[in-house]
């Protein structure tokens, strides 16, 4: 283990100053590492929800658009070691979200913090999914990455090219034109995939990145699938297959959609905060000097309906079940 890894695996506990956001006594939060942006040494990216505030999302006690809000959560990002917020991010599907990125991003260059944007793909196969990814990253290049983009000096690059998460659903976008596109840009984006990108589009993406996901046993009841072998055959499939693509590492407390207009009743058990440990101690073990990994990707930061937030802390066992239900929620 590198030497810089037994403190990133520290924990401290942390009273959040989040304003107006609840937290509690006897939960602990991440005292993460502020590594060093040198060579093979990875930097702490944390996935981030600019919804709260819109009355299609639950009330967690603060608004996305509230500019004292967003520096108090760089700043205790920034404390814990975060790079980097990557947005869920809609383009102009979603006006509420791409207004609280908006702002999020002038904040962050004024705080000398970063985000990279997560673009979410149409769920409707409705044939106009290209169509709406081609008109999303237009956006993004003239409003968050090109060079009249405001507070373009926070963006995430990555040996000089932008960084672009894409998080898959049911659109079928040709990420072929999407790619053609992307290329005409000053410095072509870096587009990562979440896991294998379809076949046919595998040449349009420079790497992957690990998501939630119980594994080979699934979503059980007992939720004690935490993911163990989808991890392990992730960093081996992108050690011995692609090599030479770019590896996004995942680390997550948990899981819980219960709360989530859209659940399906799918629960990781954050097990005391053993989870959050577990995927962590993987993606060290798989960070090789052979093979070292960039960025490691935290889910999330802020995802309360799906329950796998580190903002106000991690559950132990001392905490009621009261309390852990509520996921820290005000």
């Amino acid at each position: 283990m590198k030497p810089y890894q037994y403190a990133f695996l520290a924990y401290a506990v942390i009273v959040s100053s989040i304003p107006t956001a609840c937290t509690r006594a006897n939960s602990r939060n991440l005292a993460l590492k502020d590594i060093p942006a040198s060579p093979g040494n990875p930097k702490v990216l944390a996935d981030y929800q600019p919804w709260f505030g819109d009355p299609d999302h639950i009330n967690v006690g603060y608004n996305s658009q509230d500019p004292n809000v967003l520096r108090k959560q760089i700043e205790n990002a920034r404390n814990m070691g975060i790079y980097a917020f990557a947005v869920d991010w809609y383009g102009a599907r979603r006006p509420f979200l791409d207004r609280s990125t908006t702002l999020l991003q002038r904040i962050a260059s004024e705080q000398h913090f970063h985000l990279a944007l997560m673009y979410d793909e149409t769920q409707d196969d409705n044939g106009h999914a290209t169509e709406e990814a081609m008109e999303a990253m237009d956006l993004a290049y003239h409003k968050y990455i090109g060079p009249s983009a405001a507070g373009r000096d926070a963006y995430l690059v990555y040996q000089g090219r932008p960084v672009i998460f894409v998080f898959p659903k049911r659109g079928h976008t040709d990420w072929n034109q999407v790619r053609q596109q992307v290329n005409q840009w000053e410095s072509p984006p870096i587009l990562l995939y979440q896991d294998d990108p379809p076949a046919q589009f595998a040449k349009d993406f420079d790497g992957e990145y690990a998501w939630v996901f119980p594994g080979r046993k699934g979503w059980t009841q007992d939720g004690q699938a935490w993911g163990e072998d989808y991890l392990s055959n992730f960093y081996t499939k992108m050690r011995t297959k692609h090599p030479d693509e770019i590896t996004v590492g995942g680390v997550w407390p948990g899981f819980n959609d219960t709360k989530a207009s859209w659940s399906l009743n799918r629960h990781i058990d954050a097990r005391c905060g053993q989870t959050f440990e577990d995927t962590l101690r993987l993606f060290h073990e798989n960070d090789e000097p052979s093979h070292p990994i960039p960025f490691v990707l935290v889910a999330t930061w802020n995802d309360y309906e799906e329950g796998t937030a580190i903002e106000s802390g991690l559950p132990h066992c001392g905490e009621s079940k009261s309390d852990i239900a509520h996921g820290g929620q005000p």
